[in-house]
């Protein structure tokens, strides 16, 4: 299944944004692979972030990933530098954006 989503950053946050996510730590990204996300891609355009989730289980990902202490850190990283977050709690699953079209 494939996942859209939106979030924000606070304005002036561009480059530390960016430069965190050169980091993402690798215990962070095996735990996000091994929960069934086969890619997840991140847009920006200005302050607006657009993500593209490819997954098996959404609310599964959401579950393993949102209890582990490496996203708990991770979530409050991002925190002071986004307006508008995505959380991995039960209602982050309600956050994704609807499909208008797609070809």
């Amino acid at each position: 299944m494939r996942v859209a989503l939106h979030t924000r950053l606070r304005p002036g946050k561009e480059a530390e944004y960016e430069a965190a996510h050169r980091e993402v730590p690798p215990e962070l990204t095996a735990a996000i692979r091994a929960a069934g996300a086969r890619e997840w891609t991140i847009w920006r355009s200005g302050l607006d972030l657009f993500h593209v989730i490819d997954c098996e289980d959404y609310d599964r990902l959401l579950a393993e990933v949102g209890r582990l202490e490496i996203n708990t850190v991770w979530q409050a990283r991002m925190g002071e530098l986004l307006d508008v977050k995505h959380d991995y709690s039960a209602e982050g699953g309600d956050q994704t954006l609807p499909i208008v079209w797609q070809l």
